[in-house]
């Protein structure tokens, strides 16, 4: 089995249910607050895991993140690439509105802390048939980027959230960007999405591009074909996490020998058990639960 590295984010979610988002000069009452474990980067690594990858989790946290750690350690991710010495563990705050959508502020804590030392010494452990997965919620974008090709790593982009960090990176070594529609948006300047893939392919015609489209499912494309994948209707609770557990499916799915097309499948219906539960980690199915569902789905 492929051995994949994910190089991202560890947070602490505080999760607030709200009636509305707040606006400017506004004090709002939360209904609830959860404290649950997040960021991009532990989200998509439970993702890989209960998809069925063998998973590495290399970033930083500070010493209230033992949790995470933890929780990483129950789907058996190695967490030994985990640097613990941060002055503060990461932590997103989310606000969910009654229809299950989030409006999310980050602080980057550890995450931001980085250390070239610390990326070079995580990379000496792994080689050409490995596989990178690197999101945006960390310093040292590029350098990640840069010793992973440097190893001969496929790498896998997930561009989230887009900055100059992004826009500055050396986007021409990555293998597989995994991207909504406004992130399509920022790279190529264009607006719908098979200009975006296209647009994308030609910046990057080595890359193979998979775009998600919210309610219009997700789009794959490379210089050989295009497949398009629709949407489960699902009761919709929170969809903090989803598009972490699309990508995380994804990306296992696919590295793991299964056709595009089931790879894509397989991530639209995790997606769709994640936005029915309360959270974004605690949230993302096993792939047991995703075949179930899946053979439910089809009858």
């Amino acid at each position: 089995m492929r051995k994949i590295l994910n190089f991202g984010s560890l947070n602490i979610d505080h999760v607030y249910q709200v009636d509305h988002f707040v606006q400017p000069g506004e004090t709002l009452a939360a209904k609830h607050l959860d404290l649950l474990p997040g960021g991009k980067g532990l989200n998509q690594s439970v993702a890989l895991a209960r998809a069925g990858a063998q998973v590495y989790q290399a970033g930083k946290i500070g010493p209230d993140g033992g949790r995470l750690v933890e929780l990483l350690e129950k789907d058996s991710i190695h967490t030994d690439y985990i640097d613990r010495t941060g002055t503060a563990t990461g932590m997103a705050m989310i606000q969910v509105n009654p229809s299950g959508q989030n409006c999310i502020l980050i602080s980057h804590g550890a995450n931001g802390e980085l250390t070239d030392a610390f990326i070079d010494s995580v990379f000496s452990h792994f080689g050409q048939d490995d596989i990178l997965l690197l999101q945006n919620e960390t310093n040292a974008v590029s350098h990640i980027i840069d010793k992973a090709f440097e190893q001969k790593m496929k790498i896998a982009l997930n561009p989230s959230p887009i900055d100059n960090a992004v826009l500055q990176a050396p986007l021409n070594k990555v293998d597989y960007f995994i991207l909504n529609e406004i992130e399509g948006g920022c790279l190529t300047g264009e607006k719908e999405p098979e200009k975006i893939t296209g647009a994308l392919l030609k910046k990057y015609p080595r890359a193979k591009i998979v775009l998600t489209l919210g309610k219009g499912g997700a789009l794959y494309q490379n210089h050989q074909k295009a497949v398009k994948h629709g949407v489960y209707k699902v009761p919709v609770v929170d969809t903090t996490g989803a598009g972490d557990t699309f990508t995380g499916f994804f990306l296992a799915c696919v590295t793991g020998g299964c056709p595009v097309e089931e790879s894509l499948r397989l991530a639209s219906v995790a997606s769709s058990i994640a936005v029915s539960r309360k959270g974004a980690a605690v949230a993302i199915p096993t792939i047991e639960e995703v075949q179930h569902t899946r053979l439910a789905l089809q009858r």
